[in-house]
């Protein structure tokens, strides 16, 4: 549609859920703590009973009041930037996107501060303009809890917007919301969306959300936000047991007794055979060519293969190289020096790396770097993926030592680790071919295996969106590490 322009409410209509509460939520957990998350959630039936009283607005300011007072404006902007996405994406109602995103000017509609949904809208659902409360924050940066709305009422602020252009084409929105300005529009349309040959003709898919950062897995809605929190003292105490049979045990016995704590690790193809002691004359290790799923990726190989393979590393925390059960070999992202490294370790024996060099929580692979392909021919590709219940395993805004106490706080963790072939010779380098074309070959065949999508993405982009730098780790002082371990443990003591 030429010159055609739409203005869309956001909660109820574009995303399915009316309620916003759910985001609120996990604003406290994400960017204050545990303390905030569990007052905000007491108060849910306080602005239930305000909201069927008739005084919606006054329950959603008491939230919006309780979820950002005394919140750093940069920690809501980065919860926007890095966690909210990702849920609202999983809550979008397709019907209702294509016959938004047939239009050429999109505008969007929130009851919540504009600043939780501005980068989700315009930078996926490719929104030109947002409109929403603003909130107000004093000279030192941090929210007040009070909000704003410039420029008056909602429907005077969409007049305001197409004052230099004729009146917007289409309205959507939700007819018991009383959203005011579906009066402004030509026309309206309201849920539940109909299927519609032309805007199917005219679909344009929405930006995928590939990087997201946050530990809770699932949207916590009020039921799921009380099962977390009651679940939390029974996680940690499961996750000590956890960590101390990973250190203590022989790998052997580490699948059958985890099975005992709810873990589960299911392995498909065929694992080659324990190699022969190194000795002289003996050729180099297999190298292990993994995804990268999280963290525990190379000590699940090792707890499969029943053997300790040694793993590279490029910036995990003093604590989980301490903590962990297999040898990790810290690479220093210099090209020459790591390609000695590696290759000391294989004369030694088998060697796990993850060339994606971070991990990636959505069906898509990074770009492969090409420096395994160029040191041996024994390269044997394993597909690892995973998956929990309430707690992420990574992380690139917080501290990366807890990655595994979240990961095995989880009620049923569950692995799934896929042996691919070894590579044939002729597909090697050793036949000729680039590293380049051998790393993006296996790339290739591990994304079909678990069903991915191959991207030229790298760890520099994923945290450039959700930390705002490059994700280089530089070692600091032992203060300023105390100072990274409290931030990092505000979900659980603010």
């Amino acid at each position: 549609m030429e010159s055609s322009s739409v203005v869309s409410e956001l909660e109820g209509t574009l995303v399915k859920d009316p309620d916003p509460f759910s985001y609120f939520m996990l604003v406290a957990f994400e960017a204050s703590g545990l303390i905030r998350f569990v007052v905000l959630l007491i108060l849910w039936p306080v602005i239930r009973l305000l909201d069927m009283s008739g005084m919606r607005d006054v329950g959603l300011r008491l939230a919006i009041f309780v979820t950002f007072v005394g919140v750093h404006e940069s920690e809501i902007e980065s919860v926007s930037r890095a966690v909210l996405p990702k849920f609202y994406m999983d809550d979008l109602d397709m019907e209702a996107w294509k016959i938004f995103s047939s239009y050429e000017k999109r505008v969007v509609v929130t009851k919540t501060p504009r600043v939780m949904v501005e980068r989700f809208v315009k930078e996926h659902l490719r929104a030109d303009e947002v409109i929403g409360r603003e909130l107000i924050v004093n000279r030192f940066g941090f929210a007040t809890g009070f909000t704003r709305s410039e420029g008056g009422s909602i429907a005077d602020r969409v007049r305001l917007l197409f004052e230099d252009h004729p009146q917007p084409d289409m309205g959507l929105g939700r007819i018991p919301s009383g959203s005011s300005f579906l009066s402004t529009c030509r026309e309206q349309s309201h849920p539940p969306f109909i299927n519609n040959e032309e805007h199917n003709r005219q679909f344009l898919r929405p930006i995928p959300v590939i990087f997201h950062d946050g530990r809770l897995v699932k949207r916590p809605v009020p039921s799921t936000a009380l099962l977390i929190i009651l679940w939390i003292p029974f996680g940690i105490l499961l996750a000590i047991i956890r960590m101390g049979i990973g250190l203590m045990l022989p790998m052997w016995l580490i699948p059958y007794i985890s099975q005992l704590f709810g873990g589960k690790i299911i392995v498909k193809g065929k694992p080659p055979p324990t190699p022969p002691p190194p000795g002289p004359g003996s050729s180099s290790g297999v190298l292990f060519v993994c995804t990268h799923r999280t963290l525990m990726d190379p000590v699940v190989l090792s707890t499969v293969l029943q053997r300790r393979i040694p793993a590279v590393t490029y910036s995990i925390s003093r604590i989980s190289e301490i903590l962990s059960p297999i040898p990790t070999v810290r690479l220093t992202r210099i090209r020459h020096v790591d390609a000695e490294k590696i290759k000391r370790e294989l004369a030694k024996g088998d060697l796990a790396v993850c060339p994606e060099g971070t991990t990636c929580r959505e069906p898509f692979l990074l770009r492969f770097s090409a420096l395994f392909a160029e040191l041996t021919d024994r390269i044997v590709p394993v597909a690892m993926n995973y998956r929990v219940g309430f707690f992420h395993a990574t992380t690139a805004r917080g501290w990366k030592g807890l990655d595994p106490i979240f990961f095995f706080m989880n009620p049923r963790p569950v692995y799934e680790v896929t042996f691919l072939n070894q590579l044939p010779v002729e597909a090697t380098c050793s036949a000729g071919k680039s590293p380049h074309d051998v790393a993006n070959y296996v790339q290739r065949i591990l994304a079909a295996t678990l069903g991915f999508e191959c991207t030229n993405f790298t760890r520099k982009d994923k945290y450039r969106v959700l930390a705002g730098n490059d994700g280089t780790v530089s070692y600091i002082s032992f203060l300023d590490q105390m100072k990274k371990v409290v931030t990092t443990f505000k979900p659980f003591i603010q």
